[in-house]
């Protein structure tokens, strides 16, 4: 094996600028980053805020089997600028610019050339390595050498690092205390400085960790590896993933920025009218609860008449979609040869009638393909299940991986992130959109392949069905951490939120034991916030829609728009509170929450535009009150030159919808 950096310590230096210039400045000046050799060659970067070390110097480079740099390669610095705007046909905000400075240090000798390609933005740095190696047909990467050493102590939030699940509990540590983490990596200095790790544009390569090496004590790069122990192996000329640094001065600063997205090349996909962002129901609370099962029998719950149901609230009460858990044979196989049938459905679910019913009213229907980790099984009929499903009208599927991969591969291994993406490409040749649950990491790919909508990715709502749940903290964290790096699928909006309904049900199955202790851990008002809070194009209602029927609160559902125009998160600290809004056309949509503290904030409106008249409704916490579910409604008359008051109760938060006055 042999490291792709090293013995550099007598190399002769050429610069394409000033000489001996190898550092690299934002467009705003405030972040540098600088690339230098240490006293025996060791190549390093290191980036500076505002003058002062934020990661002091800290090794780069990768570790092969077939191929490393000669002694003495020459160096070759070239640089670049942009600055541009761009738009998607959907996200957080349709409008990015993207504005950085390049550096390009190129290390050559007569067989090849290893780049280390840097970019500085006023939101952070990445770097990625490219290999152009010549008497070779392909590399065995065996390590990454990338480093994270911190200047200074600080807090972190992040959960372990784990090869197979993000469903995983947050660490709140010193930086200095972190034995491991997934990325995103959140950060905050002791001087004040925000950060997360995380990376950028993830194609055929595995997914990157945070280790601390035991020799050196720094936080590491630690790729997630095939079943040989082999990380990675790729052609001769090959890109890896940026590396990401996103910097902020305030916590909600991470959350604006598209560097993550910046980083990415634009889409692939020529005509995109075909994806569109909604708001859907579907059957599946019912079967985390315990009321229904996803396998055929008395309780099952996608049968007919179900779906009828479902269809006739979609579309009675303007949503766009509805997803049908259970729909397909196979799930009398869980726990077992985890085989599924992407085509047959259950002889009571007749799929020709409703996908014919829900066009005529209007409604998508949504595929579910849950793959119990039988991945060669599934890629087997990729093609013939999707052009089935559009052959039906449906332009939306959730795919599922619940269950270790079969061949002992990792879920997030390069074997895995090959996978996703062979889904996600086949799903564009057949016009469907991708919802993926127990996926890989969003890394920013949905700017290039825009109908990779959404993923899960965390703990997610059904957490609270047979488990301790998700406390306000957790929710509190999750903008911060998961949701940097993209949408989530969170499935929010739980109404009944002591699950009393389902513990009345005689029928009810019990999950891990007794689950009668489970319960939702927020206010009903909260509840509405996370449909503005945890973004996602594909929002989910996610309650029984009997929960739904004749509330006053699901109005703000009804009125909310999942195809959002701009987004900016006002204020917030990391799992402390949130106030994020939303821009839909001319309304505004503004969701707060909390933590497990009674919380009161003034948040000015200037977000609404000058001289325009706006009614404010807004759903809040009924106040003092020790019933979560207590709630009220009311409206006012606003401009851009008044301020909310917020009053959020314990594990509360408040919701608002903003319509101009005609």
């Amino acid at each position: 094996m042999k490291r792709l950096l090293v013995g550099l310590a007598a190399i002769p230096l050429l610069y394409a600028c000033s000489e001996t210039d190898t550092t690299l400045s934002s467009p705003d000046g405030r972040i540098a980053v600088t690339f230098t050799l240490d006293s025996v060659g060791t190549p390093r970067y290191q980036v500076d805020v505002d003058g002062e070390e934020l990661i002091s110097p800290s090794e780069l480079g990768l570790v092969a089997e077939q191929w490393g740099l000669s002694s003495n390669p020459m160096i070759v610095v070239g640089r670049t600028s942009l600055n541009e705007v761009w738009t998607q046909p959907w996200g957080e905000n349709k409008e990015n610019r993207n504005n950085y400075n390049e550096m390009a240090v190129a290390l050559q000798d007569s067989a090849s050339t290893l780049t280390v390609r840097f970019r500085a933005f006023n939101d952070g740095v990445a770097f990625r390595y490219e290999l152009d190696v010549n008497g070779v047909d392909s590399l065995t990467v065996t390590d990454e050498i990338t480093q994270f050493n911190f200047a200074q102590d600080g807090e972190s939030w992040s959960i372990p690092a784990h090869f197979d699940t993000y469903e995983l509990k947050y660490q709140h540590l010193p930086l200095t205390e972190v034995a491991d983490a997934n990325t995103p990596f959140t950060f905050k200095t002791n001087s004040g400085v925000y950060g997360s790790i995380h990376e950028a544009a993830l194609y055929d390569y595995p997914e990157m960790t945070l280790r601390r090496d035991s020799l050196s004590g720094i936080l590491t790069a630690d790729l997630a590896p095939l079943p040989d122990g082999v990380k990675a192996y790729i052609p001769a000329k090959f890109v890896t993933p940026w590396r990401t640094v996103q910097i902020g001065a305030k916590a909600v600063d991470l959350i604006n920025s598209a560097m993550i997205l910046n980083l990415n090349e634009p889409s692939k996909i020529t005509d995109t009218s075909w994806i569109r962002p909604q708001k859907y129901v579907g059957v599946w609370w019912g079967m985390h609860i315990g009321t229904q099962t996803w396998k055929q029998g008395p309780q099952h719950g996608a049968t007919t008449q179900n779906a009828i149901d479902y269809i006739n609230f979609a579309a009675d009460n303007n949503l766009q979609g509805v997803l049908f858990e259970g729909w397909n044979e196979g799930w009398e196989n869980w726990g077992g040869s985890q085989h599924f049938d992407y085509v047959k459905a259950y002889s009571d679910f007749d799929i020709d009638s409703i996908a014919r019913y829900a066009a005529k009213r209007g409604i998508e229907l949504w595929m579910h393909d849950e793959t119990g980790g039988n991945i060669p099984e599934f890629e087997a009929v990729l093609d013939s299940a999707f052009s089935y499903y559009h052959s039906l009208g449906v332009h939306t599927v959730k795919t599922g991986y619940a269950g270790g991969f079969k061949g002992g591969y990792y879920h997030h291994s390069q074997y895995g992130v090959r996978h996703y993406q062979k889904v996600v490409e086949t799903a564009a040749k057949y016009q469907l959109m991708v919802d993926a649950h127990e996926p890989i990491k969003e890394t920013g790919i949905r700017r290039t392949w825009p109908n990779m909508m959404t993923r899960e990715g965390a703990r997610g709502m059904e957490w609270n069905a047979w488990s301790e749940g998700n406390d306000a903290t957790y929710l509190t964290t999750l903008p911060f951490v998961r949701l940097l790096s993209g949408p989530m699928d969170y499935t929010p909006g739980i109404f009944d939120i002591t699950l009393e309904r389902a513990k009345k049900d005689p029928n009810r199955l019990q999950w891990n034991g007794d689950n009668t202790h489970c319960r939702v851990h927020t206010t009903l008002a909260r509840q509405m916030a996370n449909w503005v809070i945890i973004y996602s194009p594909l929002q989910m209602a996610a309650d029984l829609i009997e929960n739904y029927k004749g509330h006053e609160a699901f109005e703000f559902f009804r009125t909310f728009d999942a195809d959002c125009d701009a987004s900016e998160a006002l204020q917030g600290e990391i799992g402390r509170y949130i106030v994020i809004v939303r821009r839909a056309g001319d309304r505004f949509f503004l969701g707060a929450g909390t933590d497990g503290e009674a919380r009161t904030l003034s948040q000015p409106l200037t977000f609404l535009p000058k001289d325009v008249k706006y009614k404010a409704r807004i759903y809040a916490d009924k106040p003092g009150s020790a019933n979560d579910a207590d709630y009220e409604i009311h409206e006012r008359e606003v401009t851009a030159d008044s301020v909310l008051t917020i009053a959020m109760n314990p594990a509360g938060g408040q919701a608002v919808t903003f319509t101009p006055v005609k």
